[in-house]
């Protein structure tokens, strides 16, 4: 069976919520997502509507995922590093190539990379202010 690529918000939700469920399952990342995070429902409906803003630039996306994430990382002492980072890359290629194929899917594997790297570098930035 031939896939299809990411073309509708449905498609949005279901890589979003497959790739989050292994991110909780996972030994390493899942603690940083299970202790921060109350409201799976809400959060999966508004990370959705982050990659859809990000994919196809029609929808509002309101939230700062910096200070979300600076904030995790505070909490956690500093711990988050460039593990954390590639792991969860790592899950999200993993779940876009089960899934989908095509230009956006491509796409949102290279939107999560620049914005993983410029996560990184701004936590650490944080860090020192």
């Amino acid at each position: 069976m031939e896939k299809k690529d990411i073309t509708t918000r449905e498609d949005v939700y279901l890589l979003v919520s497959q790739f989050y469920a292994k991110v909780r399952e996972d030994a390493v990342l899942g603690p940083f997502f299970n202790e921060t995070i109350r409201d799976w429902d809400a959060h999966l409906e508004h990370l959705t509507t982050f990659w859809e803003s990000s994919l196809f630039l029609k929808t509002k996306y309101y939230g700062n995922p910096l200070e979300a994430h600076i904030k995790v990382d505070a909490e956690h002492n500093n711990s988050i590093t460039e593990l954390h980072f590639g792991l969860w890359l790592n899950l999200w290629f993993q779940t876009i190539d089960e899934l989908f194929q095509g230009d956006y899917a491509e796409n949102a594997k290279r939107r999560a990379r620049k914005m993983g790297t410029f996560l990184y570098l701004k936590i650490f930035e944080a860090r020192n202010s």
